[in-house]
């Protein structure tokens, strides 16, 4: 490994079918007054929501609830969430549901005792906060696997009226104190969105595999966590209450983006960007937005980074290299993940998102362009790859 990092991650986790009975014990450190934030009301019908009241009354908290929280968590939730945290002096703010909502808990943890336009500030401008400014601590109940959020500072923010969704990494006192894992909340996911989740996860994975070209322990790590997820994900597409492969997977896509196997990388994340992008002009569900354009995107940089491409093809896929040109080799990797995505059920092209050829350009504009990859693009590239994965 050739790069330099410091690596740190308080969160403690909770992991299996009883951890929820962690839950009263975890929130004891913290203050009484307790923000609880969830989705659309899926954990009152699935028993979630009573386990965490149960946990809560135990615990001796007093309870403020913010539901609604939407897979695309917006600014005017963030400023309603600002609001509620400030008029009820919360102590604390305890996240159930998947990623969205755990980045909308970091993003009011922020923001509110904020005197200003916490949206310039943390996500446009990419701002820390400064030491000493109030941040309200922040707990997650997993109900979706995929994210990471669960173990990161990571929150992702859309603003309809700027067509922008832009995300931002705070650092270790944003990232949640604790998180509770129990596969068996997933169970009652809709299949496609099981899928979405999949398919970020593996693409967390990905960003961070395809940058650097030295022998980095973090790779043969990242290949490890490719593997378990493509082997669980066919068990799971099959079974979705098959409990190991649930669990497989909640646990690969905790370690695929708590910062670990980035370390000493510089990290692509394009995909992520333009996928966020078409996020912010057709509200699509945010895996499939990166399953709809990771082919086009790898078969464009492919040439850029070809030693990664075969390796990946070779250890991912078990291509046989035999008689085969590199860019032979490497483009079959592609062929196979292709086919992955088309196996599982992810989205395979963008128009089924709501993208129309006369988004393009607006979309392109819309993509912030990173610098981690093998390739640095432009605006005509961009528009290129979203053309070659409509």
């Amino acid at each position: 490994m050739l790069g330099n990092f410091v690596y740190a991650n308080p969160t403690k986790l909770f992991f299996g079918d009883e951890a929820q009975k962690n839950l009263a014990k975890a929130l004891m450190p913290f203050g009484k007054k307790v923000l609880l934030t969830y989705g659309g009301g899926s954990i009152k019908r699935n028993g979630v929501y009573d386990d965490v009241i149960s946990a809560l009354k135990s615990a001796g908290k007093e309870v403020v609830e913010l539901p609604g929280v939407m897979p695309n968590p917006t600014v005017e939730k963030l400023n309603e969430g600002i609001k509620v945290a400030r008029e009820n002096n919360v102590d604390f703010i305890l996240a159930v549901g998947g990623g969205s909502t755990i980045d909308y808990a970091k993003a009011v943890s922020v923001s509110a005792w904020y005197n200003g336009d916490a949206w310039q500030r943390f996500w446009v401008k990419q701002e820390d906060p400064t030491p000493g400014e109030r941040i309200i601590p922040v707990g997650a109940v997993l109900t979706m696997a995929g994210t990471g959020s669960e173990m990161n500072g990571g929150s992702v923010i859309t603003n309809h009226a700027a067509r922008m969704k832009i995300g931002k990494v705070f650092g270790v006192d944003v990232m949640p104190k604790f998180a509770v894992l129990n596969p068996k909340y997933t169970f009652s996911l809709p299949q496609r969105q099981m899928v979405a989740g999949i398919f970020d996860t593996m693409s967390h994975i990905l960003e961070q595999y395809f940058s650097g070209d030295d022998d980095s322990t973090s790779d043969y790590l990242a290949e490890g966590l490719m593997r378990s997820v493509i082997a669980s994900s066919r068990v799971a597409v099959k079974n979705p209450e098959d409990y190991e492969a649930r669990s497989n997977l909640m646990w690969s896509a905790t370690w695929a983006l708590n910062t670990l196997i980035g370390e000493g990388k510089p990290q692509d994340w394009m995909v992520h960007m333009i996928g966020q992008a078409i996020g912010a002009y057709t509200d699509a569900t945010h895996g499939m937005t990166l399953s709809g354009v990771s082919v086009a995107y790898y078969r464009h940089i492919m040439r850029y980074g070809l030693k990664r491409f075969v390796r990946f093809a070779e250890v991912i896929w078990g291509v046989i290299p035999e008689g085969k040109t590199d860019e032979q080799i490497a483009s079959e990797g592609i062929d196979a993940l292709e086919s992955w995505i088309k196996e599982i059920g992810a989205a395979s092209e963008i128009t089924s998102l709501g993208v129309t050829p006369d988004m393009l350009d607006r979309i392109a504009d819309s993509t912030i362009i990173l610098t981690g990859g093998y390739q640095t693009l432009d605006h005509a590239e961009i528009v290129d790859i979203l053309r070659n994965s409509l």
